[in-house]
């Protein structure tokens, strides 16, 4: 009888002890895990309970975009805000909108072609050779014409057959040629040297806002060079003209009068023109 309650009453210290522990799985502690050494390293935001605070952290650095050609670019117009329309204006060129005086600068290392110091352009006449007033032409090292016109002056050392850099000041912008009764801009085209017979070939062929997206990007080796020889062989080294040929129209045929704004967003759902228009901040 002894030996029996000896055994009734250890086993109630068992289970009495059973009871009082915490419970879980043998092996694995149920208490709170222990703080790392040198304290917790993201904090609580005690007004958003349960939200976690990452820790401060050194800013993201900007990965520098893959090299595309083995040439460098700049964008035409420096130290300015401007804005451009990205679609077709009578020819494949565009109209970049900038304060009057603004520098225009040479969009890749090359040659100077073509400098006209002269405004020629009267709208009795309207002569396509005169359009873009005063104008300089450069012949990039990647092949590539570029013309920059409606310029109020011409630096002095910008002459036929002078070497220049990317980013070289050429010129100032104005509002020569047949932009005289719009705001101040620039008429920027791409194409691919020619005799100044064939004007309108340096007047625009090549599509010139991707690459301005780019350089302005932070991409400054995408090239219109591939892009250019594809349409010069398309096309012939001298294609006939066939936009704005004549002289003596009745009505000068502008391509903008004042810079392009952001139209906003139909309503009902429909899409806006937004991505026709880019706004480059100084």
């Amino acid at each position: 009888m002894r030996s029996g309650r000896l055994a009734a009453l250890a086993g109630a210290a068992f289970v009495a002890t059973s009871c009082g522990a915490p419970a879980g799985v043998a092996g694995v502690s149920t208490l709170p895990p222990t703080p790392p050494p040198g304290g917790i390293t993201a904090a609580m935001d005690d007004s958003q309970p349960g939200h976690i605070v990452p820790p401060p952290g050194d800013e993201p650095v900007r990965v520098p975009p893959p090299k595309m050609s083995p040439y460098t670019y700049a964008f035409p117009i420096k130290g300015c805000k401007v804005s451009y329309s990205r679609k077709l204006l009578v020819l494949p060129k565009t109209i970049i909108w900038a304060a009057k005086g603004c520098a225009f600068v040479s969009p890749v290392d090359g040659v100077v072609q073509e400098v006209n110091l002269k405004n020629l352009w009267t709208p009795s006449t309207d002569r396509g050779a005169d359009r873009e007033g005063r104008y300089v032409t450069v012949k990039g090292e990647d092949g590539v014409l570029y013309l920059g016109g409606h310029l109020d002056s011409v630096e002095q050392d910008v002459t036929p057959g002078a070497k220049v850099k990317a980013g070289q000041l050429l010129g100032r912008v104005g509002n020569t040629g047949n932009a005289r009764d719009t705001a101040s801009n620039l008429y920027f085209a791409m194409s691919w040297p020619v005799d100044p017979q064939y004007w309108w070939v340096r007047r625009g062929v090549v599509p010139p806002w991707p690459y301005l997206d780019a350089w302005d990007d932070g991409n400054r080796t995408v090239s219109p060079r591939k892009a250019m020889l594809t349409l010069r062989k398309q096309m012939g080294a001298t294609p006939p003209c066939t936009q704005l040929c004549t002289s003596k129209q009745v009505t000068p045929v502008p391509d903008e009068t004042k810079p392009p704004t952001r139209q906003k967003k139909k309503k009902n759902g429909g899409g806006g023109d937004d991505d026709d228009v880019v706004v480059i901040p100084l």
